[in-house]
């Protein structure tokens, strides 16, 4: 569809790691694995898949961080708030850092239901409740 999100690509440090992170999330999510070859994966719902790529040596010598320009965190629809807390629970379960923790799951303002919290390159995922 015109206008909808493709593909995102997200280059990873440690492909092993970030692949035990977005798996299940995406699974729960209702992605499915798309393409998977030694240097990455994808995972898609409908129309839309997310690639993780392993980057290169030569290009981890400068860390992320989601305050510089360039990408700051992707959000999911989660469907709804009961949704939101079985994630939470999980993620809590998995070691997983809350962000925001003092103000979930209304860290976006009390009419935004949601979990925030932060994939192993420490970027600023979210999951949102309708």
């Amino acid at each position: 569809m015109k206008g909808m999100v493709h593909h995102i690509e997200l280059y990873v440090r440690n492909l092993k790691e970030s692949i035990e992170f977005w798996d299940w999330l995406l699974k729960e999510l209702g992605y499915e694995e798309y393409q998977k070859w030694d240097k990455g994966i994808s995972y898609k719902l409908q129309d839309t898949y997310l690639v993780l790529v392993q980057a290169e040596e030569r290009f981890l010598d400068i860390p992320y961080n989601r305050c510089r320009a360039g990408l700051n965190h992707l959000a999911f629809h989660g469907g709804s708030p009961l949704f939101v807390d079985e994630i939470t629970m999980k993620l809590k379960k998995k070691g997983v850092k809350i962000l925001y923790e003092d103000k979930h799951p209304h860290a976006g303002g009390e009419d935004h239901y949601a979990v925030y919290f932060e994939s192993p390159e420490r970027m600023k995922v979210e999951v949102v409740g309708e």
